[in-house]
């Protein structure tokens, strides 16, 4: 007796049906039109500069406070004192202590805070338009007359301290804290992790704290933004009444340099017995923000790994399956950052997939981007331009980069022309002249079954590293 889908002895069997016309793949649509705001500067006899930025109909407004200090600034023995300085602003003033800053900051619906990037310490404010004076004004005082109280200081270096116990036990996290001195010289500071390291935090006491945040905060070299609908308010007149009193800071010295420690390939395994996953950083020191080729190369690593549809990504997780996403950046700041390729694959793959990533690296080196990477890249970048300046909040941001870097005030006004004249000899060159597949590093946290099969692999000299707690000292054995 025949199965239903098998035909019976004699009996024809019909054609295949055939194949069902497919439409075309829909092609990206015309770019939404959109005008960065326009700008308005002041700046007060104290010297800080003053930018509104009028949105209309925005009635949650946006304001931030750039100043000096950043992370860059540390000194190498006090590394992480930014960031607690910067935590440590909204913790208690001269007239009110953490608890009643918090209260009244919650009274006014509003979010402040004080976060340390590289490049700069900076105030946020997000808060209705109606009530931004009141708001501006807890954010004054915080900067105006902190207290650094000891006990607050002391809560807050061990909240910092735990928290670089977790960035260890994550293994991308970890690979990235071992990826950053292989590349850079040891005095550099983004040698360092941002938020310091265990030995570095749990020195620092309320007198360093205080000492970095008043030679670097002063209003010479700050600037106060402020975004939303600001029909009627004036922005200078309320920047003068709660920061026309500030004063102190040291003129900010020049941003200390960084030196590339890599002189050829080198390979570091950091042991993580049991590990059954390897997590990968593979790069070299990257360019300033300020290099003249950014838009060329903000296509050119998009292509790269900066996309779904990227290099990195479709072959390490459409072709192979290694993985859930791979992605490449350019880390731009004022001095170079790292460039930088990652992933996380199984241990059983983790060789294989290295070395796809240093074949896309030598390939897009070597061959440059095609005509139609270089379209796709360039649609989703100038297509997307918009959505990242929908609210205060991200527009103030915007011009806070501008600021930090000292961009032109037409920045964003000809990013998208300028983004759209790149040509593909102009992003292939970007790759020839910053991508440097003979001087990597590569560094994967992962079991020390591996270190077998990376020797074997003659990526480069291998070095494996001991994945002891952050509050003990690594070992290194030469291998």
């Amino acid at each position: 007796m025949s199965t239903p889908d098998v035909p019976a002895p004699g009996v024809p069997v019909p054609a295949p049906a055939p194949p069902r016309p497919t439409a075309p793949r829909p092609g990206p649509g015309t770019p939404r039109p959109y005008t960065f705001p326009a700008l308005s500067r002041t700046r007060l006899d104290s010297g800080l500069q003053v930018i509104a930025c009028n949105l209309p109909g925005r009635r949650v407004g946006s304001a931030r406070l750039i100043m000096e200090g950043g992370i860059a600034r540390e000194p190498a023995g006090r590394a992480g004192v930014a960031t607690l300085a910067a935590h440590t602003l909204t913790e208690g003033t001269e007239s009110l202590d953490a608890a009643a800053f918090a209260d009244a900051v919650e009274r006014l619906g509003a979010d402040i805070s004080v976060d340390a990037g590289w490049d700069s310490l900076q105030g946020s404010v997000v808060v209705p338009v109606s009530r931004l004076e009141p708001a501006l004004a807890l954010l004054a005082d915080a900067v105006l007359h902190p207290t650094f109280l000891p006990e607050e200081v002391a809560r807050l270096r061990s909240e910092r301290l735990n928290d670089i116990k977790q960035e260890y036990a994550d293994p991308n996290q970890r690979a990235q804290i071992a990826f950053l001195p292989t590349i850079y010289t040891p005095d550099s500071p983004y040698a360092r992790p941002s938020g310091g390291s265990v030995a570095t935090v749990a020195r620092l006491d309320r007198d360093a704290i205080e000492a970095h945040f008043r030679r670097y905060a002063g209003p010479q070299d700050a600037t106060l933004i402020v975004a939303g609908d600001l029909d009627g308010v004036d922005v200078p007149a309320i920047a003068e009444r709660l920061f026309g009193t500030w004063r102190g800071g040291e003129p900010a010295p020049e941003t200390p340099r960084v030196a590339e420690a890599l002189e050829s390939t080198s390979v570091t395994l950091v042991s993580r017995p049991g590990a059954v996953q390897s997590a990968i950083a593979v790069g070299h020191v990257g360019v300033p923000r300020l290099v003249p080729d950014f838009l060329p190369i903000t296509l050119m690593v998009s292509i790269l790994g900066g996309l779904f549809t990227s290099r990195l990504n479709l072959k390490l997780r459409e072709e192979k399956g290694y993985t859930y996403g791979a992605r490449a950046y350019f880390d731009f700041r004022r001095q170079a950052g790292p460039f930088g390729a990652g992933t996380a694959v199984a241990t059983g793959v983790t060789v294989e997939a290295i070395d796809d990533i240093l074949t896309e690296i030598r390939r897009l080196h070597a061959e440059g981007v095609t005509p139609e990477e270089l379209a796709f890249a360039k649609d989703y970048l100038v297509g997307i331009f918009p959505l990242a300046f929908e609210t205060p909040e991200a527009i103030s941001q915007a011009i806070a980069r501008m600021v930090v870097y000292g961009l032109p005030d037409d920045y964003y006004h000809t990013y998208r022309p300028a983004m759209q004249a790149v040509t593909v000899e102009q992003a292939s060159q970007a790759a020839a002249d910053h991508l440097r597949p003979d001087r990597i590093a590569i560094v994967t946290v992962g079991d020390p079954a591996l270190e077998a099969p990376l020797k074997e692999a003659g990526f480069g000299p291998l070095t494996v590293v001991a994945d002891t707690p952050p509050d003990g000292g690594p070992d290194k054995d030469g291998a």
